[in-house]
């Protein structure tokens, strides 16, 4: 891959990011940058302060990750800036190059594709909420942060927002899929049914807005690890398990518990009664967002919410 030149252009907004990190006695800027670049210039024009690359070309990450570049890789996704913004620092926190809680200088391609042209200062809490590094790291034992975090976004929002001005609940079974895939089975049609994968992404705006149609009909959506949905409107009827719930949680949360619990995915499950989304893990609720309207949402520890579904 051939690299981009190191233009003025782009030496002012690093110059520009550089003072900016200085100044609020930041680390690091983190650098979104859509094509390679001649990385040794951009450490010394950066020095003291450590670059980190943030990249959904693999070519990028690895050019970078060769010079010793701390390297975020992320999803090819077809979501607005600030959300990819979102995914790289959610990814940087998970693997503690970021501090959950402080800023980032952050440099990035507002307005071209192929040229960084915008600096901002982000506070982390404003992106992810109250989530640390350690409920991030227990997640990740099982599905790629980058993927939950989309599954966990769409679940938000339909709680969120309902659908036609009414609530709306339903579940999202994340990982292992071919074994809740057999531990589950169709309701009616699936609309992913005959799609390519590479058109089944949940990360694809189109994919999304679709979910959220058909959110409102009975049955799970089956999500791979990689994040393809894999089926659509499937009722659970693995083996019951003996699970612990809080009082007033009805089926669908039982049936999330259940397959968390005999597979090795995670449940997101969205209480059509109050908008509250949990998260399932082994049979066990793990993390629960609270409702709300700011779009960046509040993630919670077990037992500091008592919605109802």
């Amino acid at each position: 891959m051939k690299s981009t030149r190191f233009s003025k252009h782009f030496y002012r907004l690093l110059q520009s990011a550089k003072a900016l990190a200085v100044e609020s006695d930041l680390p690091s800027i983190l650098l979104m940058m859509p094509t390679s670049n001649d990385w040794e210039t951009v450490q010394k024009a950066a020095e003291p302060i450590q670059i980190v690359v943030a990249s959904c070309n693999a070519e990028v990450c690895t050019s970078a990750d060769e010079r010793g570049i701390p390297v975020i890789e992320l999803p090819v996704s077809d979501i607005p800036i600030h959300e990819f913004i979102s995914t790289a620092l959610l990814s940087g926190v998970a693997d503690d190059i970021f501090r959950h809680g402080s800023e980032v200088v952050v440099l990035y391609s507002a307005y071209t594709h192929d040229r960084v042209d915008s600096i901002s200062l982000v506070q982390m809490d404003e992106h992810l909420g109250r989530l640390t590094s350690r409920d991030l790291q227990m997640i990740e034992t099982q599905v790629p942060l980058n993927v939950l975090k989309s599954v966990v976004d769409l679940a938000v929002e339909i709680g969120r927002e309902g659908r036609e001005g009414k609530p709306v609940g339903t579940l999202f079974v994340v990982g292992d899929h071919k074994k809740v895939l057999k531990h589950s089975h169709a309701t009616g049609f699936d609309i992913v049914k005959g799609y390519k994968r590479t058109e089944r992404s949940i990360f694809d705006s189109k994919v999304r807005e679709s979910l959220k149609e058909i959110a409102q009909m009975d049955g799970c959506f089956v999500i791979a690890s990689d994040g393809v949905v894999e089926g659509t409107s499937r009722l659970i009827d693995t083996l019951p398990v003996e699970v612990a719930l809080s009082h007033g949680l009805g089926a669908r949360h039982l049936a999330g518990a259940a397959i968390s619990k005999n597979t090795k995915s995670i449940a997101v499950v969205v209480s059509e009664s109050s908008g509250t989304v949990r998260i399932f893990q082994n049979g066990e609720t793990v993390l629960t967002i609270g409702h709300g309207l700011r779009r960046s949402f509040t993630w919670e520890g077990l037992g500091l919410d008592d919605g109802h579904d």
